[in-house]
């Protein structure tokens, strides 16, 4: 191939790029001329040509179609693809008109060279969002779409709407369509009406639930060490609308008894989540754990032991259960061990200044957190009977001694574990609070997702508030009944009995 370059005298072998050589080659790169005619030219390896292009002496032009566009250019494009009558940034109109005659599968994902694209960071998380599952099971479980839109574009426009902070639908109004739509792939975003639609066809009877399912199972699977332990507290949603007026319960992060939903969720020890049991009319913690979230407990986690091996060891378990002073009954807690060999962590109740344990039980002690973190606390531990009549549990107590001496007491049927180890867990339980505070916060939980009401298919046995304050002052007087004994035997066995004898014939008394 003549290039014209003939008047050169250039040595053929291992040439040196020189300023004038460097300036010939971009010449010849200009007129898009290929890296082996120019290397051929010049008489150098293909190699050298490349090193010399990768460290930025020599460029290759980009088409037009391939130069970078500003945000303010796309900006122009997207205003001028509304007046044409098709919809701001709607400038792919051959694939959308295609789309709505069914003559398409869904618009393909292209991404096109953009600079200063907002929250183009989003992208990073696109690896850690397939990781986790984003598209794991989503064709089979969840309603199918048809159109311009598809199920992975949906999907990832919700986990980038997340990531963004865009807790609602609405919301998206304030964020240009166009520039969302170039983190998809896509020309822009479906409205929030069209959104709305999308996510009501994918969510159709119980495809969601089915998918959340699928996705719970697979996190439980996908982290087997991270099931040992299981968290279980309550999340009140209040509800603040006029639709229809849901049970009041209490919400302690106001002090207030308000409506809402109360949202049962299982974390692991680090705060994680699971899933979520939602119950618009709350039978209470202990009927929530029996009924939905320890049955699904039982089939989901993985690696629990067999038969053959809780039979020969006594002190082993499936798994544990921590919650808080809600979910506290002996009974349940000795049902969990018996039927099922799991072990339940929780705080004491009825524990006060009257039933403090001599501080020299109590013990320095270095505590592995589940984070990794050493602790030091001030342990002790000694077995205790809970219950009441012929209920009575025999658990063990661990208490930690606090810096201003208040004595912090939780109880468990997890035979087998050091005390340390049941203090990790127990005092681990802030994560999930933690959890619901950010969960709040940053992704607004507690926003209703959807307008309406449902009807309830049948009626909702619940716990009779009255009765519930009965038994808790029935509870409080046999704890101070129980310290009261305690006290009067104490000092029964502790006093000097009298001197024996006969006074003058008379029997001493």
């Amino acid at each position: 191939m003549e290039l014209g370059w003939k008047s050169l005298t250039i040595r053929r072998g291992g040439n040196v790029f020189t300023p004038k050589i460097l300036k010939q080659a971009q010449q010849l790169l200009d007129q898009n001329f290929s890296r082996g005619d120019v290397a051929k030219e010049f008489g150098i390896k293909p190699d050298t040509l490349r090193k010399a292009i990768y460290d930025g002496r020599l460029h290759e032009p980009l088409d037009a179609a391939q130069q970078p566009t500003t945000k303010s250019a796309r900006d122009v494009e997207d205003a001028r693809a509304a007046d044409d009558h098709m919809g701001t940034a709607c400038t792919r109109p051959e694939e959308r008109t295609l789309a709505s005659f069914g003559m398409s599968d869904g618009a393909p994902v292209v991404f096109e060279p953009c600079v200063d694209v907002p929250n183009g960071g989003v992208l990073c998380a696109l690896p850690a969002l397939l990781l986790n599952g984003l598209f794991d099971g989503c064709d089979q479980l969840l309603g199918r779409l048809k159109g311009y839109y598809r199920t992975a574009h949906i999907l990832l426009l919700m986990a980038y709407m997340a990531l963004c902070r865009i807790k609602t639908a609405e919301q998206i109004r304030s964020y240009s369509p166009g520039e969302l739509g170039n983190l998809l792939g896509l020309d822009r975003v479906p409205e929030v009406r069209c959104l709305r639609d999308k996510m009501g066809q994918l969510s159709k009877g119980d495809s969601a639930g089915s998918w959340a399912a699928h996705l719970s199972k697979r996190w439980l699977r996908d982290d087997p060490d991270a099931t040992g332990t299981l968290y279980i507290d309550g999340h009140v949603r209040v509800y603040h609308g006029n639709l229809t007026k849901p049970p009041k319960r209490f919400v302690s992060r106001d002090r207030l008894c308000l409506r809402g939903t109360t949202d049962y969720w299982v974390n692991d020890a680090i705060g994680r989540p699971f899933f979520v049991v939602e119950k618009a009319i709350d039978p209470g913690m202990l009927k929530t754990l029996k009924e939905d979230i320890v049955p699904r407990l039982l089939k989901d986690v993985p690696d629990q032991p067999f038969q053959q091996e809780l039979d020969a060891n006594p002190h082993l378990c499936r798994f544990f259960l921590v919650f808080d002073r809600e979910g506290y009954s002996p009974e349940f807690m000795d049902e969990m061990w018996r039927e099922h060999r799991i072990g339940c962590i929780t705080y004491k109740k009825f524990t006060g200044k009257d039933n403090d344990w001599p501080l020299e039980m109590f013990h320095d002690t270095e505590v592995i957190m589940p984070d990794g973190e050493l602790v030091s606390m001030r342990l002790a531990e000694q077995g205790s009977q809970i219950g009441s009549g012929g209920k009575k549990v025999w658990v063990r107590e661990v208490r930690k001694l606090t810096d201003s001496g208040h004595q912090t007491s939780l109880i468990s049927t997890a035979y087998g574990l050091p005390h340390e180890s049941l203090a990790a867990r127990m005092f681990s339980r802030w994560c999930q609070e933690n959890f619901f505070r950010y969960m709040m916060r940053h992704y607004a939980i507690d926003l209703i997702a959807e307008y309406g009401t449902d009807d309830f298919p049948d009626t909702e046995q619940v716990v009779n508030p009255a009765r519930r304050e009965l038994e808790r002052m029935r509870n409080s007087l046999n704890g101070k009944l129980k310290t009261r004994r305690a006290k009067f035997i104490s000092q029964g066995l502790n006093s000097e009995p009298e001197k024996s004898g006969n006074v003058r014939g008379n029997r001493a008394i």
